[in-house]
């Protein structure tokens, strides 16, 4: 493989974000458990009941499995038929490569699939598109739910940690909203008249080829959803993979003794907490999942920070574990698939 592929400059970059984010996701470690004895940290690990976190792993996998089958009821309308083993592959890779860049991992597993299966790389990112736009919609009815089952309850932790700090953070980069509509309307604008004017001198250039294939792309996947022949399925699964997230964050509460009076409301909280903080532009959500979810506990609940840590920790760690092993297993799978493939 020739290294004038991957100039020099490109690697210094891809280091520097890798690190940039990497140590954003250190900080908002060390601001988590700032103050907390580890001694006792340890101490609580010892008393977790392990068995509630192993069958947590459980529902996940149920989660992942069902959710690469998802994937590939989005693919089919594409006149394609991938081989459900290589995209439930190419999913965990996916979520794997997410511990390196933030967001990577939807690109990554498009790849992965892509090589495979030889399915256009642009159309599979349409299929990624739909699916998150999906996710987040369920998303936002599950809280919507918790709003209307406990509206004061935890509308207030919201408005203070979450929904607040997020739109103060805009309003000091910004300075204002009507600054921002107003310079992404110019921006557009611009790219608008530039094209015009220019799109048969630079219609021939790399770039613009690629950015034509990928919007066509998405076009198709788009499209995937009004041509898909098994749509009651493709809702079940839907809902199915939001019951496995929600169980599998919900039977981890009663592994410690602090935490196993929350009911299903509760863990439905939780699994909206814990999702915002995945969202986080961090490696794995490393941090900020450990920092929103033992606020929540201690903010809420009244849980100690020490045993709201503990919680965190061994819901993102275990999860963390599960996607590193089958992700490595998948890299390898997928790779040996590919090498007969060749072969034959």
């Amino acid at each position: 493989m020739s290294l004038s592929k991957y100039p020099l400059k490109k690697i210094v970059l891809k280091t520097l974000n890798f690190f940039i984010f990497l140590g954003l996701g250190l900080c908002l470690l060390y601001f988590a458990f700032k103050g907390v004895s580890f001694s006792q940290l340890i101490a609580e690990l010892k008393h977790v009941k392990y068995s509630w976190v192993v069958l947590s792993l459980v529902f996940a996998f149920g989660g992942y499995a069902s959710r690469a089958y998802r994937w590939k009821l989005l693919i089919e309308p594409l006149n394609y038929n991938p081989n459900i083993k290589n995209v439930f592959y190419s999913l965990l890779i996916g979520f794997f490569a997410n511990f390196a860049f933030p967001r990577v991992g939807e690109v990554v597993r498009c790849g992965s699939l892509s090589k495979a299966e030889n399915i256009p790389m642009e159309s599979l990112v349409g299929t990624v598109i739909i699916e998150r736009t999906i996710d987040f919609f369920s998303l936002m009815i599950i809280l919507f739910a918790i709003f209307i089952a406990k509206i004061d309850f935890f509308g207030n932790f919201l408005n203070q940690y979450v929904f607040i700090p997020f739109y103060e953070k805009l309003i000091s980069i910004f300075s204002s909203v009507g600054y921002l509509l107003f310079g992404i309307i110019i921006f557009f604008t611009i790219v608008f008249v530039t094209y015009h004017f220019s799109k048969e001198k630079i219609a021939h250039l790399n770039f613009i080829i690629k950015t034509k294939k990928i919007l066509q792309g998405v076009k198709e996947g788009v499209k995937t959803v009004a041509k898909m022949r098994n749509i009651k399925v493709f809702i079940f699964h839907t809902v199915f993979i939001w019951i496995m997230y929600f169980l599998m964050t919900w039977v981890v509460v009663f592994s410690l003794k602090a935490t196993s009076g929350l009911g299903p409301i509760d863990g439905l909280f939780l699994l909206v907490i814990g999702g915002i903080g995945m969202t986080m532009p961090v490696q794995g959500g490393i941090g900020a999942f450990h920092w929103l979810t033992s606020l929540a506990l201690l903010s809420l609940y009244n849980i100690p920070k020490t045993k709201g840590l503990v919680f965190a920790t061994i819901c993102h760690e275990s999860q963390t574990i599960l996607v590193v092993v089958l992700g490595s297993i998948s890299i390898i799978m997928l790779f040996i698939f590919n090498k007969k493939k060749k072969i034959i």
